[in-house]
């Protein structure tokens, strides 16, 4: 996917520079430097981590200014050291004070995100276990967010309600059942011709065990299982279905949980409780 050709990602854009600069503008600088000053600055990383919003960063001031060049000495995904300097931009005074605080909120939040997902992934090397991000995102900055955890090496599961059936607790309950769930759903994607994975989800061994024998389903989601139950969820499904372990999974516990033999392990706390990574923009 190219997450910076996404069409949500100009309207971040676009609002993030409403909120910051209304219909006035950046007024002190209006008021102190004259809009020919030429400068440069340096995108300086304070903390280790992985890089994110590097491509971002130089499309956002290139739209505010045509002719700002940047040199680029990391790429996203990268890791980086306290120190290490992201990229060198010249652009008019005007341009960067413009620019700095748009960019780097996002760069932060997001190199904050891809550093967490990428402790994740190592957490779980040597495993077949894959990390899975969640729709526990920041309203608005979804995009921004999924893109993040793809660049910390995690796996991006549904965009949103739209993309991918998931068949929860609640469905399961107010619907009567498991395989009535299961018959709606098939009857709704064809009636309007949709073509989209159903993924269930599943709380006991019995839950497991009614959706292995209805089928028509491509992942299984065990929620909140202990780690025995899982293990034992794995073998009923011995493959004829993605498995997915949830809820409550952690940096600490995301190997064991992993062990278990599950595909994936989704985590919504890559985006719902991440430290933003320390990184400043300082004129040279």
């Amino acid at each position: 996917m190219d997450f910076l050709q996404h069409s949500h990602i100009q309207k971040i854009i676009d609002f993030a520079f409403e909120e910051d600069l209304n219909t006035i503008g950046d007024v002190t600088t209006l008021a102190t430097l004259p809009d020919n000053h030429t400068a440069k600055a340096k995108l300086l990383f304070k903390e280790d981590g992985i890089v994110a919003g590097i491509a971002l960063a130089e499309h956002i001031f290139q739209q505010l200014e045509p002719t700002a060049k940047l040199e680029i000495f990391v790429q996203d995904g990268q890791k980086v050291q306290k120190g290490d300097i992201g990229f060198i931009v010249t652009a008019s005074y005007h341009t960067l004070l413009k620019g700095e605080r748009v960019i780097l909120n996002i760069m932060q939040r997001m190199s904050g995100i891809a550093t967490l997902t990428h402790k994740v992934v190592q957490e779980l090397q040597g495993l077949s276990t894959r990390v899975l991000d969640t729709r526990k995102t920041t309203p608005g900055l979804r995009i921004l967010e999924k893109w993040a955890v793809h660049l910390g090496g995690g796996v991006n599961y549904r965009f949103g309600l739209y993309d991918w059936v998931m068949i929860k607790d609640n469905h399961i309950d107010h619907a009567g059942g498991i395989k009535i769930a299961i018959a709606r759903v098939h009857e709704y994607l064809k009636k309007h011709e949709l073509n989209l994975n159903i993924t269930v989800e599943t709380r006991n061994l019995a839950e497991v065990q009614e959706v292995l024998e209805i089928g028509g389903i491509h992942q299984i989601m065990f929620d909140n299982m202990d780690y025995d139950m899982m293990r034992e969820a794995v073998k009923m499904v011995n493959k004829r279905y993605i498995t997915e372990a949830s809820g409550n999974i952690t940096l600490e516990n995301a190997r064991k949980k992993a062990e278990t033999g599950v595909d994936f392990i989704s985590m919504g706390m890559l985006t719902h409780s991440v430290k933003s990574m320390d990184i400043s923009l300082k004129a040279i």
